[in-house]
């Protein structure tokens, strides 16, 4: 029988395997970076350290934003995948809710689900939209679609549609209103809080440069 630690050596190996060929913001050191933030914000939390784990490691096997925004196919691949390691129902069941649920989707959508474990994931997936990793995400996400670093005719929108925000198009900058700035106040955990504050700061330095640069004044 697999013990915990050999399960998720294996799914280590799974997804690292999986995401070998992803976009350089959704790939293994991606997950890697998350997975290190969840056990970190664990620490001082009250949750199944497996399920943190596993959730963690596989909640981006499938990024709908690469397979034309199918949001089941993540969900099932990992199903299928800690069904091969008898992982125990209920577990399998919850890392599936937490892969469903731990994607930022717009400005108006409600999660439908909570857990502390989801909070813990959702916290370190957040922390690295944030921060010095979460402008060179950004940047290289808008790079990957093509898309404009600034417009200033494109204003960000705060009111978008679930469906709106992953059709949108716009500039790379306006990523940055419209879910980037957002998270400080969405954090759930306090260790969460306390770092997305700091790395919250630090992209605002960031826009402050950008726009002193923009218009000639540095």
């Amino acid at each position: 029988m697999n013990t915990s630690e050999t399960i998720i050596k294996q799914t280590k190996a799974f997804v690292k395997k999986e995401l070998e060929k992803a976009e350089g913001g959704h790939d293994w050191f991606h997950i890697l970076r998350v997975y290190n933030n969840a056990l970190l914000i664990s620490k001082h939390e009250k949750v199944d350290q497996f399920v943190v784990a596993l959730g963690a490691l596989l909640h981006d096997i499938a990024d709908s934003k690469f397979h034309d925004g199918d949001e089941t196919i993540g969900p099932q691949k990992a199903r299928e995948f800690l069904f091969r390691l008898n992982v125990d129902s209920a577990v399998i069941e919850h890392v599936v809710k937490i892969i469903k649920h731990v994607s930022f989707k717009g400005g108006n959508e409600e999660q439908q689900f909570r857990s502390p474990e989801l909070d813990v994931v959702q916290d370190a997936d957040r922390l690295d939209a944030l921060g010095a990793i979460g402008i060179a995400r950004t940047f290289n996400y808008g790079g990957f679609k093509n898309r404009k670093l600034f417009d200033p005719s494109i204003k960000p929108n705060l009111h978008m549609t679930k469906e709106a925000y992953k059709a949108s198009t716009a500039p790379t900058i306006n990523h940055f209103y419209e879910k980037l700035l957002l998270l400080k106040d969405r954090m759930h955990t306090k260790t969460g809080q306390k770092i997305a504050l700091e790395r919250h700061q630090y992209m605002e330095g960031f826009l402050k440069q950008f726009y002193a640069e923009w218009d000639g004044e540095k």
